[in-house]
């Protein structure tokens, strides 16, 4: 059973309590009560987005900010392409990937009855079902349902208007976080306040120091293992750390620099085989697609093998994690960057003013990209293919990193234009690493016996044909993706934003 609630809007507190004046909350009947369960993903991507997802009883719900509420039978809490289907699991299809995971944010207690809104002379204007969810630690919120009286359009519209202006009124973002204070807060990409006149010294230390906390964030959810994302965002922090001390030469000394590259590198190669394996495990339906029926079950012995092999490297992971040295590590990493102006050797360019530096430094490595990229044909080298991702992946960083010092629309314009060829050369990089791989696995196979190896064998090189062949298709989209890049707009945005008499950049 499912049904669409004409309008369901959300307030801080008990709302029989708090609304008053023009209009009042009048119960019905009886009060019931049940558990109730709040569900996001782990970076809360629905709220972000303007839903929140309740679980009561037998009933899952998803309300929306313009006061809109879909249900479906209840489900547990998992992978999204795991969830039964109903009309809830089709809206969240278009907000999450179906490889990411629900998890339980918060409980609450939930008492529902039936209500009537009556303005202040109690004339009836409408009825209407309120929920009010009560966390154990005070939180509260009211949900409530609107039924508007048949031959009243006007009044009920009127009686909308007058809600949605009560103080009380929150977005679903405001909801969860009243429930669950925190659980929005974290930012996979922090925002880091600079200045055109900030010493180059002082960015670069600013940009490690916000994403040092994204890096320990993750640390509990990559050991509880609810989602391949937590690593990923690990990854990709510790990653843009990285660049930060290798791309922003002279601001530290070089001692300095290679010291802290040397550790940080460390930090990151102990999660790469399990990195690896998320990602071929992620895969798993594409790879059972490439080839033809009498293969796959070549292909599912070939993931039964990682999955297990998955197993062994999370573990280590977690073990890693959870040791004194990891511990000591990053906790000096983070006092390093905490004051750094007593703890780290300053280098040459560390008084270089922020917004000249990230000039000279985008236009150094926008000037690498397109000289890489027009000397690419159907010759060209693997190695040369993956060295103009590499350098692309260094121009967006530090786009990325040095975006507040510039007009925002004008970069993001930029760095979607960068995107696009940037996931053309990582689907040709992806071609060619799938085929290292695959053809290292069969070496492996020492715990299979041999009639499962050669039916692995065989689906191997099927899939090591598709992949070579999709690497060729990818190669001759590059020469074309790159000129898209180079068109005479963006060329043009580029000039603008390297133009040192730009006073917005």
């Amino acid at each position: 059973m499912s049904k669409t609630e004409p309008k369901t809007l959300l307030f801080h507190g008990d709302l029989r309590a708090t609304l008053g004046g023009e209009c009042r909350v009048s119960v019905l009947g009886h009060e019931a009560h049940a558990h109730a369960r709040l569900f996001d993903s782990f970076d809360t991507e629905l709220a972000h987005k303007g839903v929140l997802l309740l679980s009561a009883g037998d009933t899952l719900s998803l309300l929306d900010a313009s006061g809109g509420e879909t249900r479906q039978d209840s489900a547990p809490a998992g992978f999204l392409d795991e969830m039964p289907d109903g009309p809830v699991a089709r809206i969240l299809a278009k907000h999450l990937s179906p490889l990411r995971r629900l998890l339980e944010l918060v409980t609450a207690e939930m008492g529902a009855q039936d209500v009537a809104l009556r303005d202040a002379k109690d004339r009836l204007l409408c009825h209407g079902h309120l929920r009010v969810l009560t966390t154990d630690k005070g939180g509260q919120i009211s949900l409530l349902g609107l039924r508007p009286l048949a031959g009243q359009k006007g009044d009920y519209k009127r009686l909308v208007k007058h809600l949605r202006s009560e103080p009380s009124r929150c977005c679903p973002r405001e909801a969860l976080e009243a429930l669950a204070p925190g659980a929005t807060a974290y930012q996979p990409k922090p925002d880091v306040a600079l200045s055109p006149d900030t010493p180059a010294f002082d960015a670069a230390s600013a940009i490690v120091a916000a994403h040092l906390p994204v890096v320990r964030v993750n640390e509990p959810g990559i050991i509880a293992d609810h989602d391949s994302e937590f690593l990923h965002d690990y990854r990709v922090a510790l990653r843009k750390i990285r660049s930060v001390v290798s791309l922003f030469t002279g601001v530290y000394s070089p001692g300095q620099a290679a010291d802290l590259k040397a550790r940080f590198s460390a930090l990151m190669s102990v999660t790469g085989r399990l990195r690896d394996l998320d990602v071929y495990l992620i895969e798993r339906p594409r790879y059972v697609q490439m080839v033809p029926d009498s293969l796959r079950p070549g292909v599912d012995l070939l993931f039964d093998h990682f999955a297990k092999e998955r197993h062994g490297a999370h573990d280590a992971l977690c073990r890693h994690l959870r040791s004194e040295t990891y511990d000591a590590e990053i906790t000096a990493l983070h006092d390093l960057f905490a004051t750094p102006h007593e703890r780290l050797d300053r280098g040459d360019e560390a008084d270089h003013p922020a917004r000249d530096y990230a000039q000279q430094l985008i236009r150094k490595r926008y000037r690498k990209v397109r000289k890489v990229a027009r000397a690419i044909d159907s010759d060209t080298p693997d190695a040369e293919i993956h060295r103009l991702r590499i350098q692309c992946k260094k121009l967006r960083y530090l786009m990325e990193f040095f975006a507040p010092l510039f007009g925002q629309s004008d970069m993001t314009r930029l760095i979607k234009a960068l995107k696009k060829l940037q996931d053309n050369l990582g689907d040709f990089n992806d071609s060619v690493v799938q085929q290292k791989a695959l053809s290292s696995v069969f070496g492996t196979l020492t715990d299979t016996d041999h009639d499962r190896q050669l039916e692995i064998a065989r689906s191997i090189g099927a899939l090591t044909t598709v992949l070579h062949q999709r690497q060729d298709a990818e190669r001759a989209r590059v020469m074309q993706t790159f000129a898209d890049f180079d068109a005479p707009k963006t060329r043009a945005g580029f000039k603008a934003l390297l133009d040192p008499r730009n006073g917005a950049g």
